[in-house]
């Protein structure tokens, strides 16, 4: 079998999915519940056939929508932008290590910046994995919180007493993070920093008896029980030997550089999806544009976003049934 070629640059990537025949090829080869040959994804039947002058395949049993395109059952369904559009923005956010604007892709591409926020957003979906077992190692697991949200000294006087009370804390949005030392990034946003809260995403993520290492927080303590726990007071030091969270520290800095300067303002409704693009850099960061890319592709399948869901005008379904 002839091998398949894989663009290895942006340039080459535009250039060779210019061609719609490249885009099919590339993603048929790509979809998991396709690795035996196309099937209908309406009911199942792999007795369907190609209809070249259309790109698109027809299924032989009867029924509605029998013909179907490449998007159907992916984060493209029902969308009228091309392939040769999708991809190459799919390249752009897989790669680009603080982010891209929705601005920078209407640019780009052509297309109006509602249109590429909307993509931008369904290929986030894409790269929301699911988590394959508990966090572990013998590195150990950093573990550490960090708040997101508009800096008090950027806000007019006016504003910041309007908007920030207490400390400001309480007015910004907490995210909850674990690195497995040598391997893989969790973060998730959390309710609050409070014991009950932090101690349950713990226990949820991180495998019993592992060693833990975390800041001086007062929501960690009790967590002796269960993990190897090891603390490192940052009043005093940073470092301790190999007591230390500059990992998760590493990767806050990052998710902050694209929220901050990238993206500039980002609702809390919406902050999971880009804690989760940066998370899927992160954990693919010692792979080269074109396998990120590839891997980025495989996780289009069997997932949804709609316009509707996306604002909150319905419950958001993310894997399609």
């Amino acid at each position: 079998m002839e091998a398949l070629y894989e663009p290895q640059t942006l340039q080459e990537a535009i250039l060779y999915f210019s061609i719609p025949e490249n885009c099919l090829r590339y993603l048929v080869a790509r979809r998991p519940e396709w690795k035996n040959g196309v099937v209908c994804p309406r009911c199942g039947s792999d007795k369907v056939g190609f209809l070249k002058n259309q790109l698109r395949w027809q299924c032989s049993n009867r029924h509605e929508k029998r013909q179907f395109s490449i998007k159907v059952g992916t984060i493209m369904e029902d969308s009228p932008i091309g392939l040769d559009k999708w991809l190459p923005a799919t390249w752009m956010i897989l790669n680009a290590k603080n982010g891209v604007s929705s601005c920078e892709i209407a640019r780009a591409l052509g297309v109006t910046q509602k249109t590429a926020w909307f993509m931008l957003h369904r290929i986030r979906l894409a790269q929301q994995g699911k988590h394959g077992g508990k966090l572990g190692g013998n590195g150990g697991v950093e573990i550490d919180e960090t708040f997101i949200g508009a800096k008090s000294r950027n806000m007019h006087k006016d504003v910041r007493a309007r908007r920030i009370t207490g400390t400001g804390g309480k007015d910004k949005t907490v995210v909850l993070g674990m690195l497995e030392r040598g391997g893989n990034v969790r973060a998730m946003v959390v309710d609050t920093r409070k014991k009950k809260e932090l101690q349950k995403q713990v226990r949820e993520h991180v495998e019993a008896g592992t060693a833990i290492f975390t800041d001086e927080l007062k929501s960690y303590n009790g967590l002796d029980a269960d993990y190897k726990h090891a603390v490192i007071n940052h009043a005093i030091e940073y470092v301790n030997e190999n007591v230390h969270t500059n990992g998760m520290e590493n990767f806050w800095s990052l998710l902050k550089r694209g929220l901050h300067g990238t993206y500039v303002s980002v609702e809390p409704f919406h902050l999971f999806r880009y804690v989760d693009e940066q998370a899927f850099r992160f954990n693919n960061r010692k792979m080269t544009d074109a396998e990120r890319f590839d891997i980025g592709v495989r996780q289009i399948a069997g997932k949804r976003l709609t316009y509707a869901e996306l604002t909150g005008k319905l419950p958001e379904t993310e894997t399609i049934h």
